[in-house]
C-alpha cells in the first residue's frame, strides 16, 4: 500500500509575515499575530504553514537579506516568540516550513562585515574580483545584470575589489565555491531543524553555483545568466544537503527554481529537492519580461498546467505568491463572475495532482490594488524600473501601466481582518497601504457569508483532506474544448471527474452523465448531466 507523505497530503498556506496580523499595533505584521490566527488556518483546513523571512535584516528587500540567520528581526519579535509559533502551530498539528535565503547574504551579516578586509578567513565566503580596466575607464569585472536591473556588482570603497550581487547591492551573493560556506549553511539548516520546524522553502536555489564569472552574451534582460542557473555545481551541492541534512531530518524542500524545462526539474527532484516551483503558468500573461503583459488566453493555461502535469509525478500547485499579483486579476474577472473566476481558480489547484499552496488573502479572492503613486509602493524592483523606463523617456502613464503589471506590492498588501479602518489589520497606518477593497472583501464578511469565496475553499480543501484519491490518485485528462481542463482522478478502484472552464466564455462539451455531485461553483447544475459548461464553472462529480 502506498504510504502518503504529509506534503502529499497536507494543503501549505503562505504567511507574508509584515502583512499578515499587526498584534502591537506598530503598523507591521508580527509573530505574536501569526500564533493568534493559528486557529483561523486550522479552520480553513490547512496543515502547513510556508512562513516568509522572520530573520534578523535591515529589510532592503522586505527580510531577503539576512543579516543573522539564527534570530528573529525585532519588528516581528524574538527568537521566543518563534519558538513559540512552533510549539502552538504543533499542538494544532500544523507543520511549518521556512525561507531559506543562502543565495545571498545581507551586506549587514557578521560574514560580509569581517570579510571586507581581504586577509580575514569570511573573505572567500563571497565573490570578490578587482575591476577591469578599459582605456581610462575601470569597470565592473563582468558584465552581469543584477535581477533587479542594473549591474552586478558594487566597489566596496573599504577595500576598493567589487563584490557580486544577483539582486540589491544590499544582497551580497555567498560563494559556493568555498566548503566552509557549505558547511555554514549545514549548521543553520540544522539549527532550525532541531527547533522543530518540517523544512524550506529554497529561494532562488537554482542560482547558488556561479560556473564561471566571463561576461554573458547579450541580451534584453539577465546577462550572464549562462554561468549561473542550473548549474551542475548547484546539483553536488543540493545533493549534499539532501543526504546529510534533509533526509535524515525528513524535511520537506520545495525549490523557488526559475527558467525550468521538465528535465531540469526532474534533475532537481531526483534526489535533491523534494518539490520545485516552476513559473510557466504564472508567466502567460507576459512577453519576454514581466514588464511586458499581453492578452490572458485560457487556452496557454491549459495547455501548460497540463504539460506539467505529465511531465513530473508531482507538482506543487500554485496561482500567487509574495512575487506575484493576485490570480483573480491577471486570470480570472474582478467584476461580473468575480465569485466563479476565484473559485474555479481554486478549484485548479486543489484538484489537480500536487501539493497545493494557498498565498494569504487568496482564500478570501483578494485583488490587485489600485496604487496611484510611487509612493504607494515599497517593492524595489517596481521603482527600480519605473525610474528607468522615465529615465529613457517613456511617458508617465505608460511607465506605470507596465509597472503596475506585475508590481509585487499587489500580493503584500496587508490581510484585510474586517471592514473596519485599515482593513482590521492595524489601529495605526500599516506599512503598506490597505487594498481598497476591504469594505467589501474581507475575512470576517466572508466568513459570515456562507456563499462566499471563503466558503468555497473550505468545503474544497475538506473534500481533499476527506478523499485519498485526490491527494495522491493518478489523473487522465480526456478530450474537451481548449480553454477546458476535463480529467479523472482515480485510486484504489475509486474515481472522480472534474471539468473546469478556465474562460468566461460558454462552452459545450461531449455529454457527461453523473450519479453523485461532489461540488460546483453553479448552483444550478441537476438532472445527472453536463453538456454545457459556463463561464468560469467548476464541477466535481462521480460518473
Amino acid at each position: 500500500m502506498e504510504q502518503i507523505k504529509w506534503w502529499q497530503h497536507r494543503i501549505i498556506y503562505q504567511i507574508y509575515p509584515r502583512s499578515f496580523c499587526d498584534s502591537n499595533n506598530d503598523g507591521i505584521g508580527d509573530i505574536k499575530g501569526i500564533i493568534s490566527k493559528l486557529d483561523y488556518i486550522k479552520s480553513l483546513g490547512v496543515g502547513a504553514i510556508w512562513l516568509s523571512p522572520v530573520y534578523k535584516s535591515p529589510n532592503s528587500d522586505n527580510g531577503y537579506d539576512i543579516s543573522d540567520y539564527r534570530d528573529i528581526n525585532p519588528e516581528y519579535g524574538s527568537l521566543e516568540d518563534m519558538k513559540e509559533l512552533i510549539k502552538e502551530a504543533t499542538l494544532r498539528d500544523i507543520k511549518i516550513i521556512m525561507d531559506l535565503v543562502i543565495n545571498h547574504t545581507s551586506d549587514e551579516h557578521e560574514w560580509f562585515i569581517k570579510g571586507i578586509d581581504s586577509t580575514s578567513p569570511y573573505h572567500d565566503y563571497y565573490i570578490w574580483r578587482p575591476g577591469r580596466v578599459k582605456g581610462h575607464k575601470e569597470l565592473p569585472p563582468n558584465n552581469w545584470q543584477s535581477h533587479f536591473t542594473g549591474d552586478a556588482w558594487s566597489k566596496h570603497p573599504e577595500n576598493g575589489k567589487y563584490y557580486l550581487h544577483l539582486f540589491t547591492k544590499k544582497q551580497p551573493d555567498l560563494n559556493y565555491n568555498n566548503p566552509r560556506v557549505i558547511e555554514e549553511v549545514k549548521a543553520l539548516m540544522k539549527f532550525w531543524l532541531d527547533l522543530g520546524i518540517a523544512g524550506f522553502r529554497c529561494d532562488v536555489i537554482n542560482m547558488i553555483f556561479k560556473t564561471s564569472l566571463a561576461n554573458g552574451k547579450p541580451r534584453i534582460y539577465l546577462i550572464g545568466k549562462e554561468h549561473y542557473l542550473s548549474q551542475e555545481g548547484s546539483h553536488l551541492i543540493l545533493k549534499q544537503f539532501h543526504d546529510e541534512v534533509w533526509a535524515p531530518y525528513n524535511a520537506y524542500t520545495v525549490g523557488e527554481t526559475v527558467g525550468l524545462d521538465a528535465k531540469k526539474a526532474q534533475a532537481y527532484t531526483s534526489g535533491e529537492l523534494t518539490t520545485v516551483f516552476q513559473f510557466d503558468h504564472t508567466s502567460v500573461d507576459q512577453w519576454l519580461l514581466p514588464i511586458f503583459t499581453i492578452k490572458y488566453r485560457p487556452t496557454k493555461m491549459v495547455r501548460i498546467l497540463k504539460k506539467w502535469q505529465l511531465a513530473l509525478p508531482w507538482n506543487t500547485l500554485f496561482f500567487e505568491n509574495h512575487d506575484i499579483p493576485r490570480s483573480v486579476s491577471r486570470f480570472g474577472d474582478e467584476g461580473k463572475f468575480y465569485f466563479e473566476s476565484a473559485t474555479m481558480l481554486a478549484t485548479i489547484i486543489l484538484t489537480l495532482r500536487g501539493t497545493p499552496f494557498i498565498y494569504q488573502g487568496q482564500e478570501i479572492g483578494q485583488i490587485n490594488s489600485h496604487f496611484k503613486a510611487l509612493e504607494e509602493m515599497d517593492d524595489v524592483s517596481s521603482i527600480n524600473v519605473y525610474r528607468i523606463l522615465r529615465s529613457f523617456h517613456l511617458g508617465h502613464r505608460l511607465a506605470w501601466k507596465m509597472v503596475l503589471g506585475f508590481c509585487r506590492d499587489h500580493a503584500r498588501t496587508p490581510m484585510p481582518w474586517s471592514n473596519a479602518i485599515n482593513g482590521g489589520f492595524s489601529n495605526v497606518k500599516p506599512w503598506l497601504k490597505v487594498n481598497e477593497a476591504y469594505q467589501r472583501i474581507n475575512v470576517k464578511d466572508s466568513i459570515d457569508n456562507q456563499k462566499s469565496i471563503w466558503h468555497y475553499y473550505k468545503k474544497l480543501i475538506a473534500l481533499r483532506n476527506d478523499l485519498d484519491l485526490l491527494q495522491i490518485g493518478s489523473i487522465t485528462f480526456k478530450a474537451a474544448p481548449k480553454d477546458v481542463l476535463h480529467f479523472i482522478r482515480l485510486h484504489n478502484g475509486r474515481s472522480i471527474e472534474i471539468i473546469i472552464n478556465l474562460g468566461r466564455k460558454t462552452r459545450r462539451i461531449k455529454p457527461v452523465n453523473f450519479s453523485k455531485l461532489l461540488t460546483s461553483n453553479y448552483d444550478d447544475l441537476s438532472g445527472g448531466k453536463i453538456e454545457l459548461m459556463k463561464p468560469y464553472q467548476a464541477v466535481i462529480f462521480e460518473g
